[in-house]
């Protein structure tokens, strides 16, 4: 197949090119040449803004993609644009979604107020009823604009143009800018703490994930196959881990011999709080009907994602990666837990 990528530089799309090219499928990436992966150097490359999609069209065109693979759709503007941009040579859209759609998410972070979500939530599931999940919690500007149930509504509703979304989870592993897990890692391998302190509703705060290379084969089989047309999949991890199982998995790989400990909400900081919602998400759909299945087993991909992390530490930890230790000592003597 010949297959457009807008984006496809970072992270997520690195490993969803890499896998389309070594099936033997034509891929050639749009991006705007700010990152240049080592593993895509082979691969066809157009520099140019998503803004200007439409000065770009005739290029498109010479390609005759047989699907656009979108990885970076994050706003209805957006989503306009690429659709008008392709319509008319290319009649098949695939992009990334995420499951911060969902209702359940809008609980996690405080938009949506009511009861909780019957898990596990598939794709038929309830969706946040507030736009733009991020507006109060992040100030930059993509912030403003950023809600992926636009794009799917505007994805999945054009005439011309059939599209399929695949709703992702929280994504872990080699390449993650977000350095999901170094909260880990900082407390129990390079900073050789002996206790971590939980809130017992964070600790019991339960939501889907998956390992890179897994999500890729995901999005993969889905821009290859005629049958994800007009479709819309979960793709995540079968089992859902609590942020306490997470720990522990992560603690069993560096072989951390400290302890996780839960203390309760009340006489905790905000930042060890937590809400305690489950929002398990059900991939079955996409394993049902595209026969996808991991790739890369569990621990490996855990393995895999320590490595990389502890060789490539982030420069900046984000604020709930620095956890302030002599008040959190002091919380572990008050609690009469500390070891």
């Amino acid at each position: 197949m010949r297959i457009l990528v807008i984006g496809g530089t970072r992270f997520i799309g690195v490993y969803v090119v890499a896998q389309l090219s070594a099936m033997g499928h034509e891929v050639t990436i749009f991006h705007r040449g700010q990152s240049e992966a080592n593993e895509l150097q082979e691969i066809e490359h157009i520099h140019g803004d998503r803004e200007e999609l439409a000065k770009f069209t005739d290029e498109f065109k010479r390609l005759s993609p047989d699907v656009v693979l979108d990885m970076s759709l994050a706003n209805e503007a957006q989503t306009r644009k690429v659709v008008n941009a392709v319509r008319g040579f290319a009649d098949r859209i695939v992009a990334p979604s995420s499951m911060d759609v969902y209702y359940s998410f809008g609980l996690l972070n405080g938009t949506e107020v009511g009861p909780p979500q019957e898990t596990p939530i598939t794709e038929e599931g309830k969706l946040r009823s507030n736009l733009y999940p991020y507006r109060k919690i992040i100030p930059e500007p993509w912030a403003q604009k950023y809600d992926k149930i636009l794009v799917e509504k505007v994805l999945m509703g054009d005439e011309k143009v059939d599209g399929t979304v695949l709703r992702l989870p929280v994504v872990y592993g080699p390449l993650d800018y977000q350095h999901r897990l170094f909260y880990w890692l900082k407390a129990m391998v390079l900073d050789r703490r002996n206790s971590i302190l939980l809130g017992e509703k964070k600790a019991n705060e339960r939501g889907p994930s998956g390992y890179v290379e897994n999500i890729a084969r995901g999005i993969v089989l889905a821009a290859t196959s005629d049958a994800a047309r007009k479709r819309i999949y979960n793709v995540c991890e079968p089992e859902s881990l609590s942020m306490l199982e997470q720990g522990r998995a992560v603690a069993k790989v560096v072989k951390w011999g400290g302890k996780i400990i839960t203390g309760p909400d009340k006489v905790l900081p905000e930042g060890l709080r937590g809400t305690g919602i489950d929002w398990t998400v059900d991939s079955t759909k996409i394993r049902r009907e595209l026969g996808y299945k991991e790739i890369v087993p569990f621990e490996e991909g855990l393995r895999k994602t320590i490595d990389w992390e502890l060789k490539n530490p982030p420069a900046k930890p984000a604020d709930y990666q620095l956890i302030d230790y002599s008040l959190e000592d002091k919380l572990l003597d008050d609690l009469q837990v500390r070891s």
